[in-house]
């Protein structure tokens, strides 16, 4: 779907244009032939997929004609092309410089989005550091935030989804690991961070679940059957729902509401 798409707007939205600036007549001054000699090298690049020539031929519009039109557009088809090529980094670096340098420009919305994509597709598992993930929720905020009612706003909101999901997924792997170790408050902050902070994940249940286990162990029987009711008034079908039924069973105990607890806003919450 992303090469699909990210095809779609590279070839309609920008190598298009750039082929239709090309296309002068008998008229042009040798200039102008030798900076669509560039272009269209640039571009035959890109269709071959030689990535690298690519940057080579569009780097070399801007260095020997700095002052065109063709420069501007050149540095973010260069951009492109090390995106293409899994350069990430040197996507970004030109990326941040075609909008520090033409905020104003028709395709700065893509440049926008092409570096959240840019992020997003160097997030890691979910065991190692979690740097470039947050870097990837930052840049693709700032996409919804700018272009929200667009193509790029709305693509940007799906992949903030899974974004939060794998930081979710981190915060339940480091809470597992406290727990399996009888840090049980250590283990209890990295759970509640899931419901405060990604409460739209798929992690949700199963940490409403650890946090009835956690409770459970540290003898605070209250907040353990209000975890436990809050997973069955939100996942009644649940296996995580059964399983916390289960414990809190074993110790004569049913799920159910506390006053004052800190679940308590999430009674009429919906998922």
């Amino acid at each position: 779907m992303l090469q699909r798409y990210l095809t779609k707007v590279s070839i309609t939205l920008l190598l298009m244009g750039l082929l239709a600036a090309c296309s002068g007549g008998e008229g042009e001054t040798y200039q102008a032939r030798t900076v669509e000699r560039l272009y269209n090298l640039g571009v035959d690049a890109l269709r071959r997929e030689d990535f690298k020539g690519a940057v080579v031929s569009f780097d070399e519009v801007e260095r020997q004609h700095p002052y065109s039109v063709w420069a501007t557009k050149a540095q973010l088809m260069s951009a492109y092309a090390s995106y293409k090529r899994d350069d990430y980094d040197e996507a970004i670096v030109g990326l941040d410089r075609f909008i520090e340098l033409h905020p104003g420009n028709s395709d700065v919305a893509y440049a926008y989005y092409l570096k959240s994509v840019s992020y997003y597709e160097q997030i890691s598992d979910v065991g190692r550091d979690q740097k470039m993930t947050e870097l990837a929720r930052a840049s693709l905020q700032d996409v919804i935030r700018r272009y929200t009612d667009t193509k790029y706003g709305r693509d940007a909101r799906a992949k903030l989804d899974l974004v939060n999901d794998h930081l979710a997924g981190k915060e339940m792997a480091v809470g597992r690991y406290y727990q399996q170790r009888h840090e049980y408050l250590g283990a209890i902050n990295r759970f509640r961070a899931v419901l405060r902070e990604y409460q739209t994940t798929t992690h949700v249940p199963e940490a409403l679940l650890r946090l009835t286990e956690s409770y459970l162990s540290l003898g605070i029987t209250d907040e353990a059957q209000m975890a436990a009711a809050v997973l069955g008034h939100n996942f009644p079908g649940s296996q995580w729902y059964e399983d916390s039924y289960a414990l809190l069973e074993k110790r004569n105990l049913q799920p159910a509401q506390k006053e004052g607890s800190w679940l308590s806003w999430m009674w009429d919450w919906a998922y």
